[in-house]
């Protein structure tokens, strides 16, 4: 099931074309991300502040399939596409109303920032409402 988040792309956003600066997307993945952690019932401000947890990213890719542009409206649709014993990977796919925009993905590690960074199990709790939101992933081609 996937999570969305929505938002109206910015002026700033865009560069001297008018078009959206591919940057952006990668910052809105991110924000995405932060959105389904609320959704979760556990917003990373919280997690980090009370649990010293946060989930860096440890690599990303976005593919453009067609441009944006200032005040288009935007869905970014966010679901688990992996989820290991310390990392899980998350697909964010853009919307203009029915029209694909851009397709990406973020991993991330679940870190520890008690003391020195240390990548930790996902703890049972949130592995479970993780699962929730897992895409299912036909393995035929």
């Amino acid at each position: 099931m996937a999570v969305d988040y929505s938002f109206k792309v910015r002026f700033g956003d865009t560069d001297a074309a008018g078009i959206v600066f591919f940057p952006n997307f990668y910052r809105w993945m991110d924000e995405a991300t932060h959105e389904l952690f609320t959704e979760l019932g556990h917003p990373t401000s919280e997690l980090l502040s009370i649990e010293k947890i946060s989930t860096p990213l440890l690599d990303s890719k976005c593919e453009f399939k067609t441009p944006l542009f200032f005040e288009d409206e935007v869905i970014v649709k966010t679901e688990v596409i992996e989820l290991h014993n310390r990392v899980f990977k998350l697909s964010h796919t853009f919307y203009r109303g029915e029209t694909l925009i851009a397709a990406g993905y973020t991993l991330r590690a679940w870190t520890s920032f008690k003391e020195k960074p240390k990548a930790l199990a996902i703890p049972e709790h949130i592995r479970e409402k993780l699962t929730v939101h897992q895409k299912i992933l036909s393995g035929s081609n």
